[in-house]
């Protein structure tokens, strides 16, 4: 496995979000992370991501415990974040903001990852266009790409996406689906949040359903009353 949760807990101020989730991902694969707004998706990726700490159970990446490391710490070992605010920074070029991937990788190996940058740039031509631009006032649809660009950058073997098509024109959805497809082509497993059941269901391999800071359902993507069983849960 490339990612394990196992009974993993997070306390939040005088809340308990997550409540013993138990997930896996193999590696290359593709999982949805399916459920209501303000169940623990978000938490969960975050948690993963180091950005919350467990109070109980134990995270493994690549079979290591990643449970004390700092985010910056667990982006270098090659799991990548794309967060649902996308984080663009302020002040910053679009060009500027994709350097700042490269602050993944280990010092040694940065001056190689900058060639990623211009393959970052080869496959958005939109940002190679605006490279100058401030990254901050980009469309919806373009800041995403910078997000995706620049966690791509440090070359990721895990990344978690959280609600990238939200709010985007239905061009730029097909497109960011698009993306996806592709990075999944390269082997590069994906753990999703999207609100686009019907759509993202296509490109997982595996689903699972969130319910109070719980892994209530999982299933095979591949079959279709599987299928019907996701979106009836999380339609109900």
């Amino acid at each position: 496995m490339i990612l394990e949760m196992n009974d993993v807990h997070v306390n939040l101020g005088l809340s308990q979000v997550l409540q013993g989730v138990n997930l896996s991902i193999r590696p290359g694969e593709t999982v949805g992370l399916f459920g209501r707004n303000g169940v623990g998706k978000t938490t969960i990726v975050k948690t993963i991501a180091g950005w919350h700490k467990p109070s109980k159970g134990k995270i493994l990446f690549c079979g290591e415990s990643i449970n004390n490391l700092a985010p910056n710490q667990i982006t270098r070992l090659g799991l990548g974040l794309v967060p649902e605010d996308r984080r663009i920074f302020p002040g910053l070029s679009v060009e500027g903001n994709l350097k700042l991937g490269l602050m993944q990788v280990p010092p040694s190996e940065r001056k190689s990852a900058e060639k990623r940058i211009q393959m970052v740039l080869d496959r958005f031509p939109r940002l190679r266009e605006r490279r100058a631009q401030a990254g901050t006032t980009l469309s919806g649809g373009e800041q995403q790409m910078l997000a995706m660009g620049r966690v791509l950058v440090g070359n990721p073997r895990l990344l978690l996406i959280d609600e990238p098509t939200e709010g985007l024109a239905p061009m730029v959805v097909v497109e960011i689906f698009r993306l996806m497809e592709e990075l999944k082509s390269q082997g590069i497993a994906i753990l999703l949040i999207e609100q686009n059941i019907h759509k993202a269901i296509h490109l997982c391999d595996r689903h699972l359903v969130v319910e109070r800071g719980r892994i209530v359902l999982e299933g095979n993507s591949k079959e279709l009353e599987e299928r019907k069983e996701l979106i009836r849960r999380v339609s109900v």
